[in-house]
């Protein structure tokens, strides 16, 4: 079968809330395909075990985005057999019969234009993260307040609107030990709030004074992992100095993003395990497709912009998929 997409397009298509078929049609050479919907942010990794499995078997795929939300209501509903998760999955799913495994791990990260007016400041000396939940909460609005210079242009903050495990992390992270922020809360704050990763890094990408977060995938260049777009990402000054040390300074590439988070330097959250669910046991295709994810799937994370489970919760994982709930 020929393919004629990149995972740019797909990254974009999935921003948007389009439903891309891997196979070009509904159902595969036998009449069936697993079908699959969910979180953005996992998308374009389970788009690519997809294409590899697909390669590997007679099984084809229906894959769509919509959020977390929209992958546990639709499994939970039987419109899919397997739900894309950002998150855990709560006590209310699980009482409902949704069973979850890990997959990856990923991560979130603040985000703001390439021509932010104080960026070269926050390059250089970071924020930290009670900077950043003044700014979601509204209690620093204007640039000139983060940096000791003549700077007088208001904060712009961009939200989302869909039901986003990004932006649930996001909420925890901000609220540190003591309070997590809702997604009702971050959003009423907002000053709009976007469908979408994809909509959110054109929206941060067409306003220099904006604010925002993205999964790193919409941060970095997909093919070379550097930063050529039109976002830049936020580095936390993790001990609070006010300066960046050598060792908080690992956001010029993808690949030292990446290693920060797989040594546990950037913190979780952000950083986040990321999940695969069905309505019951997984079954069948869905149930082969996943333990290829939790085995030889998990070779192709890092080169795709994640972080691959540690062996001891892949081995954890790969028991309670053969298990079930």
């Amino acid at each position: 079968m020929e393919r004629g997409y990149s995972r740019r397009t797909l990254l974009q298509g999935a921003g948007a809330g389009a439903v891309i078929s891997l196979a070009g049609c509904l159902s595969s050479d036998n009449g069936s395909a697993v079908r699959i919907s969910g979180g953005v942010g996992p998308l374009p990794m389970v788009e690519v075990w997809a294409d590899i499995y697909e390669d590997q078997s007679e099984t084809s795929f229906d894959i769509s985005g919509g959020g977390t939300g929209v992958g546990v209501s639709d499994v939970l509903n039987d419109q899919v057999d397997v739900a894309m998760m950002g998150r855990q999955p709560d006590q209310e799913e699980i009482d409902q019969g949704l069973f979850a495994v890990p997959m990856l791990i990923d991560t979130v990260v603040g985000t703001v234009n390439a021509d932010n007016p104080v960026l070269d400041e926050i390059q250089e000396n970071g924020l930290t993260r009670e900077d950043l939940e003044a700014i979601f909460t509204r209690e620093i609005t204007n640039w000139g307040e983060l940096v000791d210079g003549d700077v007088d242009e208001e904060i712009v903050v961009y939200g989302r609107s869909d039901a986003s495990a990004a932006y649930k992390q996001w909420g925890d992270f901000l609220g540190g030990e003591d309070h997590a922020y809702t997604e009702n809360e971050l959003e009423e704050l907002a000053d709009a709030n976007h469908d979408g990763d994809q909509r959110v890094a054109e929206a941060i990408g067409s306003d220099e004074n904006a604010i925002s977060l993205n999964n790193i995938n919409y941060v970095y260049d997909l093919g070379s992992g550097e930063l050529e777009g039109d976002i830049r990402p936020i580095p936390l000054d993790l001990d609070g100095d006010g300066t960046l040390s050598e060792d908080e300074d690992f956001y010029e590439t993808r690949r030292e993003f990446l290693a920060a988070v797989e040594e546990g330097t950037y913190p979780a959250p952000p950083a986040r395990e990321m999940f695969l669910a069905s309505n019951g046991p997984f079954e069948g295709e869905a149930y082969d497709f996943v333990e290829f994810v939790l085995t030889d799937g998990q070779q192709y994370v890092r080169e795709n912009g994640y972080v691959p489970l540690e062996e001891d919760r892949l081995e954890e994982a790969q028991e309670n998929l053969a298990d079930g709930p």
